[in-house]
């Protein structure tokens, strides 16, 4: 087997189980972290990138969930980018920097890799060559061959690199720094230690050979992104010497064939000799050994040695430089597959790399290491790993085991059918079985499959994969939900209609009215069931409890301004919550049914049911918006001083603050499992935000004034906004698509309100009249 391939198969054995781990740790620390908790900025970095990637699994925000997990590993790397700068900071204006000179290996300072700049938003994969010292008795310019090996080194992998890893290329940037090596200085493990302790915050990987006897000792130091330690070994001993002798040996072999042909014309057998140089002598030794041989003389424990000359240290450059480049390349094809979802490239070039070296076991050990690295990330980027495991079998194509790349799109496949809750068994193919559960968000997908199997000329898959196309086609066609039907306007009012709500059974619509009422609705008729007037001021916010008992109203009639809780079948008046010194703006009960929140300027925690106050969250500016997660442990509120504001209700302590709007926050709504926020303002916009990391996803254009109310349907894929412009549009919100816009209102929306199935959607508005509508989707 070529040396080439034996120290990559050695590569992947040893380095493959040691990236996995680090993923596997990284993984694990993810989980293990504190979900909400307000760190300074350091611990704030680490607690984003250690974010629990952990995603439901169901079919309706399967899109959803695909992009938060890719806007979570994009927000990670930016992350550890962060982190990595200012360490890389901290590092440069230590006074330590000029200690570490004393043992410092290359002729570069810290300084100058540091503060190294790059076009590029991905950190590059830095590259030094730590070259080997190798001399020769029976050559005389020792120190010329070394340091030839060296230039021709450097030369091979500066070309490779160039050509495939380009430093200035924006997928997979890598920086050769040839020349940077002082090999009269530190080697080996001080170096690795030295260079770890000043450049820890750079991706590193050092390729240093060490002359051992007959061998060279091939190592490797690697450290990616935010390790807390590197990786340094060696991974293959090169027999250094047989490889220059066996060049020797075949010149000698080559010089007979032209020898023979010379003498057949009639040449003088001197002459020729002068012609043939150190190949005479080399012929000779090489004729003696064969005749030993056949003699049953054991030549191995014999001393032969060839005389070499320049060729054979081409040849022996060759041989490391192929092993370098195979290195390089596995290296920087794990480095930037795992920091930023970059398919393999290596596999397309072994063919050329190797030309006919691949065997069968070979291909298995390539494969099986990235599939190892593959598998690793299914906790990180589950819902990804059927376009990963698809880039992966197209890299692997080119090989010439087939198998392998099969194996990679079976993956792929059965992992998208998993993903979906989709069982191939009971199909012919599992192709057959995407048919139940393909979307038009699998469009690139498919066609990336079709490509695969045209590659590998795969007529029957790419006929079934054709199908799949056809059924997204339809599915575009059929993609723009029916306009919802205005069912009936209720215009019992004299002033405008400030909130309502539906309750849990989907039976009563509630709304509060500027006219100082509120009023129950039956639903589906649009009769009216009772009014509530006793002690009420001028009503701006309703909520119904999550058990349909309870009503919670907020009053903003100054100095009225108070919280009351009523019973919403019987009509009587439970409690009076008192406190709040300006108007009552908003008032929301947490999903668990236990707390209520009201906003003014300041937001007041209460049990709900007795009344009590827990505590207070403290606002210097109106708040008009309020909205409680799921699980009850993040209460989000948006207020006129344009900041939205997450907290922990039960402590009152705060969480986070996000800043991106540029007007007053005048609507709140969050997901229905807990891991979007959605924010409507003045300045027209609606913006969605990961809750638990803060981090701001999209903006969604097309109001021309304030968004004033929100919601979100049960299966978290439409949002519905409300707006001054007296329109309510209906978004998708795994693309940020508009599917519809709604007119009927000649007032500012002021409320929306969604009945549990999600058929009917109630808008209550400034020209005094609430409109049913009836959603079919």
């Amino acid at each position: 087997m070529e040396p080439g391939l034996k120290l990559l198969i050695q590569l992947i054995l040893e380095f493959a189980p040691i990236v996995v781990s680090l993923i596997q740790k990284r993984t694990q620390e993810s989980l293990a972290t504190t979900k909400y908790q307000l760190p300074k900025t350091i611990q704030e970095f680490a607690q984003s990138v250690n974010i629990s990637t952990h995603i439901n699994n169901y079919v309706p925000g399967f899109t959803q969930e695909k992009l938060l997990q890719q806007q979570l590993a994009v927000y990670h790397r930016e992350t550890q980018l962060q982190i990595a700068k200012q360490e890389r900071d901290t590092v440069l204006n230590l006074p330590e920097v000029h200690k570490i000179l004393d043992s410092w290996p290359l002729r570069l300072y810290p300084s100058q890799i540091l503060d190294s700049p790059t076009s590029c938003s991905r950190a590059p994969l830095k590259i030094f060559i730590a070259p080997p010292q190798v001399q020769f008795d029976s050559f005389d310019h020792r120190n010329e061959s070394s340091s030839e090996i060296e230039l021709m080194l450097a030369e091979g992998l500066r070309e490779f690199v160039n050509k495939h890893y380009s430093f200035q290329s924006p997928i997979r940037p890598t920086e050769l720094l040839a020349g940077a090596w002082d090999s009269k200085r530190f080697h080996s493990e001080s170096s690795i230690k030295a260079l770890f302790g000043a450049l820890r915050t750079e991706p590193i990987l050092i390729l240093e050979s060490e002359n051992d006897g007959d061998y060279l000792n091939l190592r490797i130091a690697y450290w990616g992104l935010g390790q807390e330690k590197y990786y340094y070994k060696t991974i293959y001993r090169l027999p250094y010497q047989e490889i220059v002798q066996e060049s020797a040996k075949n010149r000698a072999l080559e010089w007979k064939k032209v020898r023979d042909e010379l003498l057949a014309l009639g040449e003088d057998i001197e002459e020729i000799n002068l012609l043939g140089k150190d190949n005479v002598l080399n012929l000779a030794i090489l004729e003696k050994s064969e005749k030993w041989k056949v003699q049953g003389i054991d030549i191995s424990k014999l001393s032969l040695q060839y005389q070499v000359n320049h060729q054979d240290f081409e040849k022996l450059s060759q041989v490391l430089m192929t092993c370098h480049c195979l290195v390089a390349a596995w290296v920087a094809d794990v480095y930037h597959l795992v920091h930023h979802d970059v398919p393999p490239l290596l596999p397309e070039l072994l063919p050329s790399l190797l030309k006919d070296m691949l065997d069968w076991q070979s291909v298995q050990t390539i494969a099986t290491g990235y599939k190892e690295v593959y598998q690793a990330l299914e906790n990180e980027l589950r819902y990804w790993i059927p376009e990963l495991a698809l880039q992966l079998a197209q890299s692997l194509s080119s090989l010439p085991d087939r198998s392998w790349s099969q194996e990679q799109v079976e993956y792929s496949i059965y992992t998208w059918l998993d993903l979906r809750q989709v069982l191939p068994q009971e199909f012919a193919n599992p192709l057959e079985a995407m048919q139940l559960a393909v979307g038009i968000e699998d469009e690139e997908y498919i066609q990336n499959l079709k490509e695969y199997f045209t590659t590998v000329g795969d007529r029957q898959s790419i006929l079934d994969v054709e199908k799949l196309l056809d059924a997204i086609a339809n599915l575009k066609h059929q993609r723009t939900i029916k306009s919802p039907e205005l069912g009936y306007t209720l215009t019992e009012y004299s002033g405008k209609v400030a909130s309502i709500a539906i309750s849990p059974d989907g039976e009563i619509l509630v709304s509060g009215c500027a006219d100082k009422t509120i009023n129950l609705w039956n639903l589906k008729t649009g009769k009216q069931i009772r009014t509530f007037t006793e002690n009420l001021g001028e009503v701006s916010s309703v909520a119904v409890s999550p058990d349909g008992n309870l009503l919670a109203v907020g009053s903003c009639e100054h100095p009225k301004s108070n919280v009351q809780i009523w019973h919403l079948r019987t009509g009587k008046l439970l409690h009076t919550l008192l406190g709040h010194q300006k108007p009552v703006n908003v008032v929301a009960i947490s999903p668990d049914g236990q707390i209520l929140a009201s906003g003014s300027n300041k937001i007041k925690i209460w049990h709900l049911h007795k009344g009590d106050r827990i505590c207070t969250l403290w606002h210097s500016s109106a708040v008009h918006a309020i909205a409680i997660s799921p699980d009850a442990t993040i209460l989000a509120s948006g207020s006129s001083d344009t900041k939205i504001r997450l907290w922990n209700p039960q402590t009152g302590d705060p969480l986070r603050t996000l800043n991106g709007h540029n007007a007053e926050i005048k609507s709140i709504a969050i997901s229905p499992n807990g891991q979007l926020l959605f924010s409507g303002s003045a300045d027209t916009t609606i913006k969605i935000w990961h809750l638990i990391t803060g981090k701001l996803l999209y903006t969604l254009t097309g109001h021309i004034e304030e968004v004033k109310a929100l919601a979100v349907s049960a299966d978290g894929q439409l949002l519905f906004s409300g707006s001054a412009d007296t329109t309510i549009k209906i978004w998708r919100i795994s693309t940020g698509e508009l599917l519809q816009t709604l007119a009927g209102h000649s007032g500012k929306v002021n409320s929306v309100a969604l009945s549990p199935d999600g058929r009917f959607l109630a808008s209550g508005s400034a020209d005094k009249a609430i409109r049913m509508w009836q959603i079919d989707y």
